[in-house]
């Protein structure tokens, strides 16, 4: 399939579904009659299913039934699949959303893990949300993402963040200072002990502990949220996402850490890190009755009153 362009908006897909790939970090004996149950699935309508080779390396330990033992490998050298389906939780989605780069090849996430925003097809409800999805009766979901330039040649991180970037203290004393512009201009210098810039998507994740804001999936904004200020003053910012921004970080011990989807690195002060939103988005395929508040609700008991009588 070739790379195809999504709007900000929730758009029906229409192609055929002729070709997935299924994509996991790690699995349980358990677990893995949910990836029999997906490849029965899908095979008993004619679509050709690959294993992600990373993927198949890991389920390569357990007992499998011929029919997934057997089936072709996933590599970056594939371009033809329609889909890919996510078999964990929002980590293993992201990491999907990684293998997969600028392909913009709708993910569908299978929660084999725990609180699944991103991953939010239950493990009861394999069969019925394949269907939908067979069915063509789902909805694609453009997610932003951030991209990121490090003036380092050793930088080797992926550079692109569904979620969140980070720049955090390196060790458990000093606070780090964050210099932030926003297109040339400074915004402020956060004394804290880190600074997170998260997409929509993210503000869900790593922002929400530290008190951002919950922002609508596509929202075109990012959130600018700092871990633990010194200044009761500092709250977090919402920008629009056609900004750039520019982060300068200092630190009594001479590093810190960069985080960009939980894959971190150690830099050295004085380094520039410039965000921005990238020239692409990752389709995320959700089906009926599985919409952003639903999920709100349903994973975070978001307005819920507790409250008896």
């Amino acid at each position: 399939m070739n790379a195809t362009s999504y709007s900000a908006e929730q758009a029906t897909d229409t192609r055929e579904l002729r070709r997935v790939a299924l994509f996991g970090k790690s699995m349980q004996a358990s677990k893995c009659q949910y990836v029999e149950r997906v490849v029965t699935t899908l095979q008993a309508h004619g679509i050709t299913v690959m294993l992600d080779k990373h993927f198949a390396a890991i389920l390569s330990d357990y007992a499998l039934s011929p029919s997934v033992a057997e089936l072709p490998h996933y590599d970056a050298s594939h371009d033809d699949i329609d889909m890919a389906i996510s078999m964990g939780g929002d980590g293993t989605f992201l990491s999907t959303a990684e293998r997969l780069g600028q392909r913009q090849i709708p993910i569908i996430g299978i929660n084999t893990g725990r609180l699944g925003f991103l991953a939010d097809v239950t493990p009861e409800s394999i069969e019925t949300a394949l269907q939908l999805v067979l069915q063509g009766d789902y909805t694609l979901s453009c997610r932003s993402v951030i991209e990121v330039r490090v003036e380092d040649k050793d930088f080797e991180l992926y550079p692109f963040a569904l979620n969140e970037i980070a720049v955090l203290k390196h060790d458990n004393s000093s606070l780090i200072e964050v210099e932030t512009h926003v297109d040339g201009q400074l915004l402020t210098n956060y004394l804290a002990d880190g600074l997170i810039v998260s997409t929509p998507t993210g503000s869900t994740g790593y922002a929400l502990s530290v008190g951002g804001p919950v922002l609508a999936p596509e929202s075109p904004t990012f959130c600018v949220a700092p871990v633990a200020p010194h200044s009761l003053t500092m709250r977090p910012v919402i920008l629009p996402d056609d900004v750039e921004l520019t982060l300068q970080v200092t630190s009594r011990t001479g590093r810190f850490l960069i985080a960009i989807d939980g894959r971190s690195k150690s830099m050295a002060n004085g380094t520039t890190i410039v965000l921005r939103k990238a020239d692409y988005c990752v389709p995320v395929v959700k089906t009926a009755g599985k919409g952003f508040f639903h999920t709100l609700r349903e994973k975070m008991m978001w307005g819920l009153d507790q409250r008896n009588g």
